[in-house]
């Protein structure tokens, strides 16, 4: 199916993810955090990132930002699934979705794992 990057930094979350992602056929590499995340999407150029935004030392926006300035990553989708509400960014959402390319925005109290699936059948993930 397709590579996606998993940038999550609950371990326990992204064991549940990693699994049903797997399950469900694709090949999945993991970043706990936005640093490693770049790294990882350098080395292995997915097809698609899930993210978690509030991380440790770099946030998810500012992995959006450093992701979206390198040519070669400017249209692998992303799918935001976070703590953080998704009521935080309604003045931002056109940023997110216009400038950062985010594809969705999950707010992860409210999404089964069910739902990621569903969305992640949605987004076009042939390469660029």
């Amino acid at each position: 199916m397709s590579t996606i990057l998993l940038i999550e930094p609950d371990r326990i979350m992204a064991g549940l993810y990693f699994n049903a992602l797997t399950e469900a056929g694709h090949e999945v590499i993991y970043a706990p955090s936005a640093q490693t995340g770049i790294l990882v999407a350098d080395d292995v150029q997915p097809d698609l990132i899930i993210l978690e935004i509030q991380l440790v030392e770099h946030s998810g926006i500012e992995f959006l930002y450093e992701l979206r300035s390198y040519a070669d990553w400017q249209a692998v989708p992303v799918i935001i699934n976070s703590i953080v509400p998704p009521s935080e960014f309604q003045t931002s959402y056109e940023l997110l979705s216009n400038e950062l390319g985010v594809s969705a925005y999950l707010y992860k109290p409210n999404t089964k794992v069910a739902e990621l699936l569903r969305v992640i059948s949605k987004v076009n993930l042939s390469k660029v």
